[in-house]
Order: C-alpha cells, then structure tokens, then sequence
C-alpha cells in the first residue's frame, strides 16, 4: 500500500500525495461533507474541502456562521452529526480558542517551558544514561555498547526536537508576544486574563504542531505583538487556520480564504482583501440568478393554478409541479447591513482645549505606570491610544474620566460631555429590560423608527430583540453597549478597546461613525484598519512616558519601523550607533534621530499653538482697537481723558504682537523645514 499513490476526489479523500518534481507533499486533512446540526437547525451542510501542508488559510463569515464550530471539528472536541473528519494518525494539531481554562500554579518561564515536555524528559534520560556510561570500566561489554548506541539514537531525536535551541526559541517568543525578561520568574496569577492567554499562545507556537488553529488570536494583543506573530506565522512551517476580524492580520497572514455562509462554504485561493471584492461581484451575478430563478417560479406556479383542474393540461401540471420539486433553489444571505447609516448625535460645542494634562503621574504601590505624563486633546481630534499592555493606556483614561487618583494636573475644557465604551460597560446594563427596551429608553427622534435596523447592524436581528439583558452572553452584552454610546449627545467619546467583540461590518459602521462625529474622540484600540482612516494622531505608551505622533497609524507605523519586531529590534540599534557617532562628530545632513525627531515634532506643536494664540490676541487688539477707531470717527464726544492713552497703547501692543507673531511663525516654518521624517 505505501508504494501506491492514490489520486481520488475531493470529496472522498481523507489524503493523498502529490508530486512536484522531487517534492512529495502530504494532504494532511480532509473534511467529506461535513454537517452539523442543533435543534433541527443545520449550521453546516456538506461542507467539504482539504488542509494541506503550508496552507494559511482564513476562515470568515459573520458571527454565529460556524467558525468556532469547524475549528473545533478539526481539533477533535467536537464531532460532526454526520460526514468524516480525516486525520492521518502521527498529524499535530494545536488548538488555541478565543477562552479558555487556565491554571496557575507556575512560574512564566516553568509554564512555558511545559511546552518541551518530550525535550526536557529527552534531557533527562541523556543525563542518567551519561552518569551509567561514566560509572561503566568494561568499555567492550554488550551493556555499554547498547548504552552507547542508546545515547546515540536520544542525541538525535534531542537535536531533531530542537533541543539545542529550545531555550533561545522559548525567550525569543515571550519577549516577541510582548513579556519582558523580568517577567520570566514572576507566577502566571499575577497576570492578567489576557496576558495568560498569551502564555498559552507561546506554549502552543513552541510545540510547533503540523496545523495551527487559532481563534481570534489578536484580541489579547497590543500592535507590536500582533506584528511579530504575523511575523511568525507567514514563515511557520506548518498550515494555519485562523479565524479573525482583523482584516490587517488576515491580508498579512493568509493566502486562502473560507467563507461559511448559510451553512456552506465558500473556498477561494486569495487574500481576504481580494476575496472581498471577489464575493462582491459573485453577489451580484448570484443576485441575477436569483430574480431569475424567482420569476421562473412564480410564472410555474401562475400556470399550475391556472391550468390544475383541466384534464386537457394534466400532464403539463404534473410536469411543472416535478419540475419545482426537483428544483434547487438559489439561497441568497440576508441584505448586507454594513451600508446602514448610523450617525452619533450631534456634539454639543465645547471649549478649543478639551483634556489637558501636566506632568500627570499614576503609581500603584511600586510600579510606577505613568510618569510626568504631558497631552493636550483639542475639539475635534480622533486620537488613538496604543502601545503595549501595561504601558498605562487604560490608567490614563481612567484618569482623564476622573476614576483614578493620581499627581499633576488634570482638567477637562468647558463643556466638555464625556461618553465612555470599555469591556465593564456591559455590567452596568438593567438586565431586566430586553434588548429593544434598552435602546428604545433613550432614542429620540427620527432614530427610534430604524432601532430594529441598527439592532441588526449589531448581530441583533429577528427575535434576538426581544431577548432580556440577563441572558445575553458578554460580547453581546458589549455590543449593546456600545449602540447605547452612539445614541448620547456628548463632545467627548473615550473608548477603550471597542472592537473586541464586533464582527467586520459591525467594525466598518461604528469606524464610519466615528469619522464623521464632530466631537472629539480618544480610542483605545490595537486594531489597525479600524485605527487607519479615523484618527489623526497617535500617542504612543512606552517607559512610563507618552509620545505624540501626527498623522493616521500607518504613517505613525512606518515611522517607528514597526513592520515587524525584528526590523524594530533592526532600527533601535542603527539609532542607537547613529546616537554614538553624532557625540563624536557634527551631523554632516539634517538626518536625525528618533529622539530628536520626537524632539522636533514637541517643538512644532508648541510653536503651533503659540501662534493660534498670538493671532487670537492679533485678532482682540484689532477689534478693540476697530471699535475706538468709529468711535473717533463718529460725532460722538470723547470725555474719557485716558482714552487716547489707551488708544496708543493698544496700537503700540499690536505692533509688537504683529512681530512676534512673525518670529513665531518664521521659527515654525524653520523648523517644518527640517526633513526629519
């Protein structure tokens, strides 16, 4: 049988080989009309289709269509109610789901370590069989033979496991999913949820299994480390199947998409950025087949009613009747809501200054989060919080919606409504209401007619509505907070990880939303393409500091190089032996370093908001001065004795503001010269 190559249908297989020139590549697994069934309900109908070696393929679909399921199917947890899962027997699967049980009774590194279970017992039996061999005098007896061809074959196997490099992959990939070294001997219970998920993630990329399953492996990570696992993935050798709504991580990782729609699958050999475009022109052919085919039904059925009780057309009834029976009728998914207009209320006028801090400073008994903190919000911004977990984000927002207290100051602007989205939001819900109620209790106006529509926009649809708070799971009990948010009048949204649990459109009508609110708005999120288009600047969280950057997030990414962790890793240094050659000799070029470009870019916002605030007091001096000037030149009677005093006054105030508004503006156009970018 192993001589033999089989090359048998898609359908049927459960693997077969295939030959490219010297290269024999495995299919590993096969799915054989697969079907699933809860309650009468077929969430999975024949799906069928294969896994092969260095497949990356992402699988999508709107929430509740099946993902989850199938990756269960393909790990074993879960059995199909009929159809064949094929796994060829010695095949490793590593299954990572979105939540999971984790236990804490080790160290970071000793749970980590877990991972080289047949390594470290490998080193173990090394270690005594070396012991034995040295305690041995009879170097020709069969028992030290047979202990050295022992230590021969365990040798090899160590070195095939990667046993002499297992150590370095282990650190490299803590540090890479955002831990630091002094976190190696701290107990996993002193993490956090999410970052025990990571610990889990590391655990299973270090067991290097032959398919990765992961289910929304971005939501427990910050960008860096979203980064250095596409990194990872795109030069794994093994397949991937990954569910996400991160359409970055899917572009950059996959090169197969899997669409479960109506409980089928749809399998193409592209991206997902592709495959988007693709479905969108499949729709509209499948649409026209669609009217087609119900117009051919409805005049079948206009001529078996009109023709049913004459003899004379009894065949062609019976006919047309089979006809429709045997008919398979062309299912089309419910309307897409992602065109669904929703718009936040609008925000009522605030002050020009909305957050302003200075020299905040948060501490939590010795660990210092944040440190001599600096920002300035201005009405109207969208600006983006990111860096990695830990690095006081979610402390600083806390902080500006008065939660925290902390050192320094601290003020709102005038006027200054805040509205707030984090992950706890949900726990404030009245979980009496249903869900239409609790919408329904503060819509005004015209929204209340299309509640029901933008209930469905967020996977609320049907008699999901009518479902009480109390028995909604946490996602959806987010989702619903989140559709409260944008029906508030407020000048100021902060939110705090606010994707999380929403699907792709749910995602594009809340970032629509967003772009065209008026107010201001601080997010914080580590998802790109949701980030991409609707901020306009960037404050980065590293070493207790924030750091300003103007412009969206890929302009911000570019600029710090962050493509992936190595290239920052690349950077940090080249800036760091740039740093040592600049002490020794002047700049030959006006190239700068990424602390002096930090430098410039502080010095520019400064400079520009002196000279907002010497053209406001241009503008005051000149009304002032307008006023007393028809004054003079009506026939009115100036008995103020001062007022020609003050008169000269303000024209001798404005001249010297007139110059230093120019200096001003000179030093800022200087220093925009500079190509520091």
């Amino acid at each position: 049988m192993p001589e033999r190559v089989f090359f048998l249908s898609l359908i049927s297989v459960s693997f077969f080989i295939i030959i490219f020139g010297a290269n024999v590549l495995l299919f590993m697994i096969s799915l054989d009309k697969i079907r699933v069934s809860f309650g009468g309900f077929d969430l999975l109908k024949e799906a069928s289709f294969l896994i092969i070696p260095d497949d990356r393929i992402g699988l999508i679909g709107k929430n509740g269509a099946g993902k989850t399921t199938l990756l269960k199917l393909i790990s074993g947890k879960l059995e199909p109610t009929s159809g064949n899962v094929g796994i060829p027997r010695d095949t490793k699967i590593g299954y990572l789901p979105q939540e999971m049980k984790i236990t804490d009774r080790n160290t970071l590194m000793g749970e980590t370590l877990t991972a080289f279970e047949e390594i470290i017992q490998l080193e173990h039996k090394i270690s005594a069989l070396n012991n034995a061999i040295a305690s041995e005098t009879d170097y020709h007896s069969e028992e030290y033979l047979k202990k050295l061809d022992q230590l021969t074959e365990l040798n090899e196997r160590y070195s095939i496991l990667g046993g002499d490099n297992y150590k370095a992959d282990l650190e490299q990939t803590l540090i890479g999913l955002g831990f630091e070294r002094t976190d190696f001997n701290r107990p996993t219970s002193e993490f956090s949820g999410g970052w025990r998920m990571r610990v889990e993630l590391a655990k299973l990329l270090l067991r290097k299994p032959d398919v990765i399953l992961l289910d929304e492996p971005t939501n427990h990570l910050d960008i860096e480390s979203i980064q250095w696992l596409e990194d990872f993935l795109k030069n794994y050798k093994g397949s991937i199947v990954l569910v996400s709504h991160d359409k970055a991580f899917l572009d950059a990782v996959c090169n197969r998409t899997i669409e479960i729609s109506l409980g089928k699958i749809t399998d193409q050999k592209m991206k997902y950025s592709d495959f988007v475009k693709w479905k969108k022109e499949q729709r509209e052919i499948q649409m026209a087949s669609f009217r087609n085919q119900q117009k051919m039904i409805e005049e079948t059925e206009k001529f078996i009613e009109r023709f049913r009780y004459k003899a004379t057309k009894a065949v062609q009834v019976q006919s047309r009747i089979k006809q429709l029976e045997k008919l398979e009728r062309i299912e089309v998914e419910e309307v897409d809501n992602s065109q669904l207009n929703i718009k936040f209320p609008p925000a009522p006028r605030s002050g020009r200054v909305v957050v302003e801090a200075k020299n905040v400073s948060k501490r939590y008994d010795d660990n210092q989060v944040l440190k001599n903190v600096d920002l300035i919000a201005e009405s109207g911004e969208k600006i983006a919080f990111i860096g990695r977990n830990g690095e006081g984000k979610t402390t600083l927002v806390r902080i500006i919606l008065g939660e925290l207290e902390y050192d320094g100051e601290l003020k709102l602007g005038h006027n200054v409504k805040v509205g707030y989205f984090a992950q706890n939001q949900a726990q404030l819900l009245n979980e009496t209401l249903t869900v239409f109620e609790t919408i329904d209790e503060i819509a005004v106006g015209e929204v209340r007619a299309k509640i029901r529509d933008i209930l469905g926009a967020f996977l609320f649809s049907g008699e999901d509505a009518d479902k009480k708070v109390k028995v909604l799971s946490g996602g959806e009990k987010s989702r619903l907070a989140m559709i409260r948010l944008m029906l508030e009048p407020v000048n100021l949204l902060v939110l705090d990880e606010p994707t999380n649990h929403l699907d792709m459109q749910s995602k594009e009508i809340l970032k629509n939303a967003l772009i065209h609110f008026s107010g201001t708005v601080i997010v914080v999120s580590h998802d790109r393409e949701f980030l991409d288009g609707m901020v306009n600047c960037v404050y980065e969280f590293r070493n207790k500091k924030i750091n300003q950057h103007l412009g969206g997030i890929y302009e911000f990414l570019q600029k710090k190089k962050m493509e992936s962790l190595k290239e920052l890793e690349t950077a940090t240094r080249k800036t760091a032996t740039e740093k040592n050659n600049r002490k020794q000799q002047l700049p030959e070029s006006n190239e700068f370093s990424y602390e002096e470009r930090k430098e410039i870019s502080k010095n520019i916002s400064k400079l520009e908001k002196k000279v907002i605030e010497t053209e406001e007091l241009i503008e005051k001096l000149e009304s002032e001065i307008s006023e007393m000037d028809r004054i003079l030149s009506s026939s009115e009677v100036v008995s103020d004795p001062s007022f020609f005093e003050k008169y000269d006054g303000l024209k001798a105030k404005l001249e010297k503001t007139m110059e230093k508004w120019e200096e001003e503006h000179e030093e800022l156009e200087g220093c925009k010269s500079k190509k520091y970018w």
